[in-house]
């Protein structure tokens, strides 16, 4: 065999052996730009999630803003239909005045259960009740017709309401002293 038959002989072997070695560097850069690639997919899909729950949040942040805005200036509304009630004898003889009453119950009883469908729930208070700062508001003090009643509740002067868990109006008493 002459020097330049195993020149040749020798560089065919070596042919091989670069292909494989430029194809495996071929494979390794594709794996990398694969990594590369599914880790900004993966960046992105985490960033869009983070956008759709935080959207979700502020949709749902909200609708309770502005319920809760809506209902705080319907209360007022409310109190006059109690008041109505108060003031217009349920017990009488007079037709009329009988057809008045049962009137305004019914739009008391129809606007109120709205008002408990979009979460209100009044808050229960009664005269003879402890005086509760956290949950309570006291607009005057009286002296106390009896000892066990100071530090209680003489009487309520306007209705508090919740909507949902949070106090949106604290009920108005009068507290004995």
């Amino acid at each position: 065999m002459s020097k330049q038959d195993a020149k040749k002989r020798h560089s065919e072997e070596e042919k091989p052996m670069s292909k494989n070695k430029k194809i495996n560097e071929q494979i390794a850069l594709l794996e990398t730009e694969k990594q590369e690639w599914n880790d900004k997919y993966l960046r992105l899909y985490s960033e869009f999630d983070n956008y759709r729950k935080r959207t979700a949040k502020e949709k749902l942040e909200f609708t309770k803003v502005a319920t809760e805005s809506l209902v705080k200036e319907l209360l007022p509304v409310l109190d006059d239909f109690d008041r109505a009630l108060k003031n217009i004898p349920a017990e009488t003889e007079d037709e009329h005045t009988k057809e008045l009453y049962n009137g305004v119950l019914l739009i008391h009883q129809k606007f109120f259960n709205t008002l408990m469908k979009k979460g209100l729930k009044p808050i229960e208070v009664f005269g003879g009740d402890d005086f509760n700062l956290d949950f309570q508001e006291a607009i005057a003090t009286i002296p106390a017709p009896s000892e066990e009643l100071k530090g209680k509740v003489i009487d309520v002067v306007e209705q508090g309401y919740m909507l949902g868990e949070t106090i949106i109006r604290f009920p108005k008493v009068v507290v004995g002293q």
